[in-house]
């Protein structure tokens, strides 16, 4: 294949950063000083938190239109756009989060060009003729601004609750909708869903009902408390949701996040309740027909005890524990008796991290993790080994649903095939394609995945994904990308994005760091790399940088970095602690005032991964890398995109606003600083898909122009259209 690179001289850049420099609204400075355990913090920018005051609104509007110019300028932008629409406006559609009930599988759709997924219903997984449209938000909101949250399947499948929310907000109303027509019943439950504590739901045996978390209703509590308290409460269909009965709750903490499950007969009732986002859970379990009422829940574990998963199987409960076991060890309690003092330890901990499991009425199907990659080991209910489950090698497994009889259906992806559904029939042992596959425009054939180790700052190791086009030379000059994102235990799995082919057409590499705060090697790393060892997240970032320089893959010349929200906070320690590494960087909705964070409301839930100014030796860590903090006037800052949605209810866009404005008042270097705030769209959950689009085509664009990649149309390629192969193995 012909290389497409062509590295411009530096001078091309220039004039196209200087303008939009020159055209750069100036943000006036209003000091404003706090004090936190003697240290005196300056604060220039504190007035851009205020999105109800008109300057700033005003000053959003000028930073989005110089933005808006500078990119709608660069020559490759349009045909960049095209690409990635091409791309992604595929006829072959997708399906996520399979349930199954009575005989039918629910599902949600992604069907481009679609806006919008949809909810669908299928009688088999083998004949797509059997499939019918539940929901269809394109049609309920042809503005293509209203999602679907999540779903759920009453048990003998004739009904499904339905969260919808608007704008990205992820603000979820519930409705109830027949399954058979698509009809919806008159209920209609307001606040279950929402971008702090999320929401979830669970259905009665005879489908009369259904428990659902609440978040308090305006005059329950003063308003900027609302996004806080979640608890439990139980809706009857046909009655107000005013009416719906309590059930558990007011004892959780300020920043609970409930997790509901019901046992496939719908006798028992678990409520998994989160301490906020740092990965502390507490299980309560109930009787349903107790809980119906309005009680009977009793607390099985504390946060303290590590229980961090669980699952009903036949009259048992399962639970995944990470007490003096930080990969993982699975328990076994029964219902009769069901308490953490009788629980047994059926799986020890092993050399995966396990990271949830699904029963089936008589296997236990384990989902581990070494590095990135998925490996399923299989075991009877008992916990004793019946080999594994033959995923192919450097993929994901999604999930692993439970199907009729004793068959699965186990969604897996890898970084160059889509993703597919396939079923696992232990007897005979076989692994076979249902006709739930994707079929890509976007083929990667023509890239190899390399997997290297860095060693970072203190000597850890730390696994480094590198895609590459099979051709590319590596002399150091090829435009790169490095993305990471390390944090509350989220590992950076193996993945299909189809846009990707964009970056890889015009020869780029791009690398992918699985530093410490994620869960690639269990509890242990994400431990390693939050609250006051978050540097260490930078750290391993930082050096997985300088492995592709050492080795020729880049040269801070060609080197460009990216992540969004968590990993946007990773972004922002790279401009201020390594600014002399990327040329690039572009950074989504991120959190940079790391003093100002837990002020918002989603950023008290991420006190239990961050830490809090509250507390001494966590201010010091905060202070330590907050990346608003440590912007050095005079210092050459690379060039740097900021995105940010304006309903965003995670991170609140004061950060970017903050950020953008201090930067461009310090940076030195002439390049261009730009803040691109979308109005209608939040953290990026529930975009319509012209949204999400438009911001690829920006991304792309911005690299291309900061890297000096002169943009080739690709040529043309056939998409692959064959279909898996069956695959048979024995347990």
């Amino acid at each position: 294949m012909r290389r497409h690179i062509l590295i411009l001289l530096a001078g091309l850049c220039v004039p196209l950063a200087a303008a939009a420099r020159s055209r750069l609204p100036t943000a006036p400075k209003h000091s404003v000083e706090d004090r936190y355990w003697g240290v005196t913090v300056h604060d220039d920018y504190r007035w851009l938190e205020n999105w109800d005051a008109p300057a700033v609104h005003a000053w959003s509007d000028s930073e989005n239109a110089v933005t808006r110019a500078f990119l709608d300028s660069l020559p490759m932008h349009r045909a960049v756009l095209r690409r990635v629409e091409a791309l992604t406006k595929s006829p072959s559609p997708s399906w996520q989060e399979l349930k199954f009930a009575r005989g039918t599988w629910f599902g949600i759709k992604n069907q481009p060009p679609k806006q919008q997924p949809l909810l669908v219903r299928l009688r088999s997984l083998d004949d797509l003729r059997t499939e019918h449209v539940i929901l269809d938000p394109n049609v309920l909101d042809p503005s293509g601004s209203t999602t679907i949250d999540f779903f759920e399947p009453s048990h003998d499948g004739s009904r499904v609750a339905v969260s919808l929310s608007k704008g990205g907000t992820e603000s979820g109303t519930v409705y109830v909708y027949d399954a058979r027509t698509g009809k919806r019943l008159a209920d209609e439950v307001p606040a279950v869903n929402g971008g702090t504590a999320g929401g979830s739901l669970a259905w009665n045996a005879d489908g009369t009902g259904f428990w659902r978390t609440r978040y308090p209703a305006p005059g329950e509590r003063p308003a900027k408390d609302l996004p806080f308290y979640q608890q439990v409460y139980f809706h009857r269909l046909g009655t107000p949701a005013t009416s719906d009965i309590y059930v558990v709750g007011r004892e959780f903490p300020k920043i609970a996040e409930i997790r509901l499950v019901s046992s496939d007969d719908g006798k028992w009732l678990l409520a998994d309740v989160l301490n906020g986002d740092g990965g502390d859970h507490a299980m309560y379990l109930a009787p349903a027909d107790r809980a119906a009422a309005g009680g009977g829940f009793r607390r099985l574990s504390s946060f303290e005890d590590r229980i961090v998963y669980a699952r009903f199987g036949p009259g048992v409960l399962y639970l995944l524990s990470r007490k003096d076991a930080p990969s993982g060890k699975v328990l076994k309690v029964s219902l009769q008796e069901p308490s953490l003092a009788r629980a047994t330890v059926i799986i020890p901990p092993g050399d995966g991290a396990i990271e949830w499991f699904t029963p089936s009425k008589d296997k236990l199907y384990v989902e581990e993790i070494i590095g990135g990659p998925s490996r399923v080991r299989l075991f009877d209910a008992d916990g004793k080994p019946l080999g594994t489950v033959p995923v192919p090698s450097s993929t994901t497994v999604g999930a692993i649903v439970t199907g009729a009889q004793r068959d699965v259906a186990v969604q897996i992806t890898s970084y160059t095939d889509p993703g597919r559904w396939m079923v696992y029939r232990p007897s005979p042992a076989t692994f076979t394609s249902t006709k739930l596959v994707t079929h890509s425009p976007a083929r990667f054939d023509d890239i190899e995945v390399k997997n290297a180790t860095v060693v970072s700052k203190d000597g850890t190791k730390i696994p480094l994904t590198i895609l590459v086009p099979k051709r590319a030379k590596l002399d150091g000059r090829t435009p790169t990308v490095l993305t990471g994102y390390g944090g509350y235990g989220i590992s950076q799995r193996p993945g299909f994005n189809p846009t990707r082919r964009v970056w890889f057409d015009q020869g780029g590499i791009l690398a992918i760091a699985h530093t410490r705060g994620g869960g690639e090697f269990g509890d242990a790393w994400h431990l390693a790399g939050n609250l006051t060892h978050k540097q260490n997240v930078f750290d391993d970032f930082a050096a997985c940088a300088q492995y592709l320089v050492d080795h020729r893959y880049a040269s801070p010349r060609t080197l460009a970095c990216q992540g969004g929200s968590n990993g946007g906070l990773l972004m922002g320690a790279m401009i201020t602690q390594h600014p002399e590494q990327f040329r690039a960087i572009v950074s989504s909705v991120g959190i940079y005032d790391m003093l100002r964070v837990e002020l918002s409301p989603n950023g008290l839930f991420n006190v239990t991964e961050f830490g809090t100014v509250k507390d001494r030796a966590q201010f010091n860590a905060l202070y330590a890398y907050s990346p608003y903090h440590h912007v050095t006037g005079g210092a050459r800052y690379p060039a740097v995109l900021f995105t940010t949605g304006g309903n965003d209810p995670r991170v609140d866009p004061m950060n970017s606003r903050k950020m953008t404005a201090r930067l461009q008042a310090a940076s030195a270097s002439g390049n261009p600083i730009l803040l691109r705030t979308d109005a209608k769209t939040g953290h990026g959950v529930g975009s319509p898909l012209s949204a999400r689009n438009a911001l690829s085509a920006d991304i792309y664009s911005f690299l291309f122009s900061q890297l000096g990649v002169r943009y080739h149309e690709p040529p043309t390629r056939k998409p692959a259209l064959k279909q898996r192969p069956e695959v048979s193995a024995g347990p």
